[in-house]
């Protein structure tokens, strides 16, 4: 288990992230993704993740189905603050206060609750200063439609400013053994999450483009009779108590995979080996493009 707030959640979460395609209107099956998220949370996963621009807004009406009548033994985590830009077809920041509360009211809507447990604010916005943003969001906060904010992809001087407006519950980053950016030096945002009693919600655990495991980890994943894949949500574990692994997937096989990882006890001898490996190169995309 993992304390998030003050709540205590499974170990390993689930990514809700791409679970329905981009375009709304292509056709699409919603009853596997929604008995995909209902299984896990039998088996124990109690913290899911979304976002409210993800396929337009329908992986948060997935977990919103998926949670119907359960809602309550459920932390769920969405983001807001993002639009998709119609000229490029990409995201940007939208940080007006006017838009994350249009926002937070859409996403309460598709999720189907009253509240929502987490929200973290993403993207960065030029035009708006962050403490206007956050400062719109502890609003929704006060007002009972949000229990705890939290940010994305942001350093440690972001997260100070942040949590002086407000108290920041958790930080979404990438965190995999491929990707350590948020343990490094001053931008440590993980140690950051320990000392400030905040959640690290890890995404891409298991890396991007599902890079090749390596020597060290196939050996670690051997001594303990386990996958690759459970040796690297393993370490994401591993790197302290508050850090929770958010893997997605749409397969099942891969679900009961994943979830399993937290029963994998490294020992001191097999984080060693697996943290003196040093990281594959990686292009802009976060793709391996070493050995």
């Amino acid at each position: 288990m993992r304390r998030f707030a003050d709540r205590h959640v499974g170990a390993v979460g689930l990514g809700c992230r791409g679970m329905s395609r981009a375009d709304p209107g292509s056709s699409r099956d919603d009853r596997r993704p929604v008995a995909l998220i209902r299984e896990a949370v039998d088996l124990g996963v109690t913290f899911l993740d979304t976002g409210d621009v993800d396929g337009a807004g329908h992986d948060e009406t997935l977990v919103g189905r998926a949670v119907r009548g359960i809602r309550d033994l459920v932390v769920v985590g969405t983001g807001v603050g993002r639009v998709v830009d119609p000229e490029t077809g990409r995201t940007r920041g939208d940080g007006r206060p006017e838009h994350v509360r249009a926002a937070v009211v859409a996403s309460l809507r598709r999720l189907e609750t009253e509240v929502i447990d987490l929200c973290y604010l993403e993207g960065a916005d030029p035009e708006v200063p962050a403490a206007e943003t956050w400062g719109a969001l502890a609003d929704l906060v006060a007002e009972g439609r949000l229990r705890h904010l939290g940010l994305s992809e942001v350093t440690v001087a972001q997260a100070e400013e942040a949590h002086r407006v407000h108290p920041v519950a958790a930080i979404r980053s990438e965190l995999s053994l491929w990707n350590r950016d948020a343990l490094d030096g001053d931008g440590n945002v993980v140690g950051w999450c320990a000392a400030n009693g905040a959640a690290f919600v890890s995404y891409a655990p298991l890396g991007r483009g599902t890079p090749r495991a390596g020597d060290a980890v196939r050996r670690v994943a051997e001594r303990h009779a386990v996958t690759p894949a459970q040796v690297a949500i393993a370490w994401t574990l591993a790197q302290g108590g508050h850090v929770i692994p958010v893997p997605g997937t749409t397969r099942q096989c891969h679900l009961y995979e994943n979830t399993r990882a937290a029963g994998v006890d490294l020992t001191e001898e097999d984080l060693a080996e697996l943290d003196a490996v040093p990281p594959p190169a990686q292009d802009s995309a976060g793709r391996v493009t070493g050995p």
